[in-house]
């Protein structure tokens, strides 16, 4: 499988991609937003764009899908429940289901809800898996829930279904804030080597020549996944008195999302 990841450099900087079968030429666009970019990309590069997923149902990654299917003919695929919200969509899939691409490419739908109650993240089980984790999973941080999510449903896809991935998974985000999210895990973590080192690289750093993450490193500079973190804990128990010695690990989820949002 070919991924292409684009960088929109639009104001909300998001990424749209384009996964491709090599040998039929067949392309899969996720939230293809700037339609001409992926449009572009698809011609130059000889593929023929057959299905569109979105991760969700906010307009910065639907936006591009009429012109796409206008296009290309492609089927659009969402979360089940998201019939109502994503219009013209075709297919409604859930955790488990699978998306075929050309040939041979078989990619897993994770019902990963948080971000929005009908968010879609995509699994490709490769010798080097990926994950296209939209607006749950950034770089180095997690989305919010301002506009139909919840708090705790995003602790729980984060718990239950992102900690089980494998270490080498590669991390393909709806989003480039990794920035921000550096200097909010040093804000709550100050000793975070791997972030701290991961801030130095990233600093003024060119979103479309980013280094793709795994999994493994996310769990060392995102302080969404070191919620058991001494450092961490002390300096939030500083700011909410009420907060245990031993706190839950969804509680301090929660309480890191209060202070993101204010960020």
């Amino acid at each position: 499988m070919i991924i292409e990841r684009i960088w929109t450099g639009n104001s909300l900087r998001n990424y749209n991609y384009l996964l491709a079968c090599p040998e039929s030429g067949e392309a899969l666009a996720i939230d293809p937003l700037d339609h001409q970019k992926v449009l572009a990309t698809a011609q130059e590069r000889g593929w023929e764009i057959t299905q569109i997923l979105n991760t969700h149902e906010h307009h910065d990654h639907i936006g591009g899908n009429a012109a796409v299917v206008e296009a290309t003919g492609a089927k659009v695929i969402a979360h089940h429940r998201a019939a109502g919200k994503i219009p013209g969509m075709d297919r409604g899939v859930g955790a488990g289901d699978l998306i075929k691409l050309g040939r041979h490419i078989e990619l897993e739908c994770l019902d990963t809800p948080g971000h929005t109650m009908c968010h879609i993240c995509l699994c490709a089980h490769a010798e080097q898996p990926a994950l296209f984790s939209g607006d749950t999973l950034f770089n180095a941080g997690a989305g919010n829930v301002h506009n139909g999510g919840d708090v705790n449903s995003l602790y729980d896809t984060f718990s239950r279904q992102l900690a089980r991935l494998p270490e080498n998974t590669r991390v393909f985000p709806g989003h480039d804030y990794l920035e921000n999210n550096l200097k909010f895990t040093l804000a709550r973590e100050p000793d975070n080597q791997a972030a701290q080192a991961r801030l130095a690289e990233a600093a003024d750093h060119d979103p479309a020549q980013a280094r793709v993450t795994t999994l493994g490193e996310e769990r060392q500079h995102n302080t969404f996944m070191r919620l058991a973190s001494p450092t961490l804990i002390a300096l939030l128990r500083r700011e909410c008195p009420d907060l245990p010695e031993q706190p839950e690990p969804q509680e301090v989820f929660r309480r890191l999302r209060e202070l993101r949002n204010h960020w």
